[in-house]
């Protein structure tokens, strides 16, 4: 009767085990499931927002088009509606990248022109010709940027010590 006992008991031992592992593979799954809906959502609003994006800059387009002041009403108008859309893509996180002053890092920057220059620093952003913008610290469209360049010789050079 001891031994038939013993038996029972290690069965019982080896499917509570079974059962917890099978809870823990479950909490997983269903933790797993959770943040990939999440992070699908997040996409698809990325995605959403990057074709609002377009509209953004048509927006701009059309406020630079009218400095008449024959157009202050239809500016006043339009100046409301980009507002009213920047304001609900910002709630989802889309920012825009500062990036007329500062120095170029190409993992926001696309540089499309070089300025030969003394006057600014070496890399520095002269021009912004389009907004960048990122969501969630992801870039959705870099911003393109006029860069400065020094064209004399490097009075610091760099040396490489070994």
């Amino acid at each position: 009767m001891t031994d038939e006992l013993q038996k029972l008991k290690a069965e019982k031992d080896e499917l509570l085990q079974t059962m917890i592992r099978r809870q823990a593979d479950f909490e997983n799954f269903r933790k797993r499931t959770e943040r990939d809906r999440f992070e699908e959502g997040r996409r698809g609003v990325e995605r959403l927002v990057g074709d609002l994006i377009p509209v953004l800059d048509a927006f701009d387009l059309a406020l630079q088009a009218h400095d008449d002041p024959a157009y202050e009403e239809y500016r006043k108008g339009i100046t409301l509606i980009r507002k009213q859309l920047w304001d609900a893509i910002a709630k989802h996180g889309v920012q825009r990248i500062e990036a007329a002053g500062k120095i170029f890092d190409p993992h926001q920057h696309q540089a499309i022109e070089r300025l030969e220059t003394e006057e600014y620093p070496d890399g520095f952003i002269v021009a912004v010709f389009q907004d960048g913008y990122m969501m969630h610290g992801r870039v959705l469209r870099p911003a393109i940027v006029r860069v400065a360049v020094h064209t004399g010789k490097d009075e610091n050079p760099i040396t490489y010590d070994n």
